[in-house]
């Protein structure tokens, strides 16, 4: 298997990883310890690999030569009845997942920065870097939509006020919305996380997004 590869799932699993305890880090700080009680406030990636988000999805997507490459593994359970902020507890959880993206993104981006002002220009562990930098945006941007049951539909849950039955059959179907999305605004998609890219690219390392790419190899 080819190198870039390989790298891009192994940064795929330590980042949806690290997205998923975030979620039960936020819920348990708030007051529910479903996710500890799980055994799920771990960053062991057998505790949160999901068969067909963790593997088959990123192998197809791999196999048909797609210019991205994204996944996500089991959700991290929690009861939002247990939260001490009952409206807005569940868009923080949410919102959890995609802000640890953020920050590694924004935090790899810096010490690619870093790297180059010491004359660092091309090497293994900046292209390392530079897949830790796309891979987390791409997942911050993907997570962010609000459409069951990607984590931007707390956030909408929370400021538009929708009744729990509605909730629950977007909750059931939101899977169907999310492929039709995919398929039918997948251009969208990828001009967004480009857009997010470059904005990193830009203000973070304080370079082109051409350049940025380059460091991938």
């Amino acid at each position: 298997m080819d190198t870039g590869i390989t790298l891009q799932i192994i940064v795929l699993i330590m980042s949806v990883v690290v997205h998923e305890v975030s979620h039960g880090y936020m819920a348990y700080w708030l007051g529910d310890p479903t996710a500890k009680y799980a055994g799920r406030l771990t960053l062991n990636p057998a505790k949160h690999l999901d068969l067909f988000g963790s593997i088959i999805i990123p192998g197809l997507l791999l196999l048909t030569g797609s210019s991205f490459l994204f996944g996500w593994a089991k959700p991290v359970p929690f009861n939002p009845y247990n939260l001490k902020n009952q409206k807005y507890g569940p868009a923080l959880v949410g919102l959890a997942g995609p802000l640890s993206n953020l920050v590694m993104a924004v935090v790899a981006g810096m010490l690619i920065k870093a790297a180059l002002l010491f004359g660092v220009v091309d090497g293994l562990g900046l292209q390392i870097l530079a897949i830790v930098v796309q891979i987390n945006v791409l997942l911050m941007v993907f997570n962010m939509f609000p459409i069951p049951p990607l984590d931007g539909s707390k956030l909408l849950f929370a400021i538009i006020p929708i009744s729990e039955h509605t909730k629950m059959t977007l909750e059931r179907y939101g899977f169907v919305f999310l492929l039709i999305f995919l398929m039918l605004f997948q251009r969208a998609f990828g001009l967004i996380m480009l857009g997010v890219l470059k904005l990193i690219a830009h203000a973070v390392i304080g370079i082109s997004l051409g350049g940025f790419f380059s460091l991938m190899g």
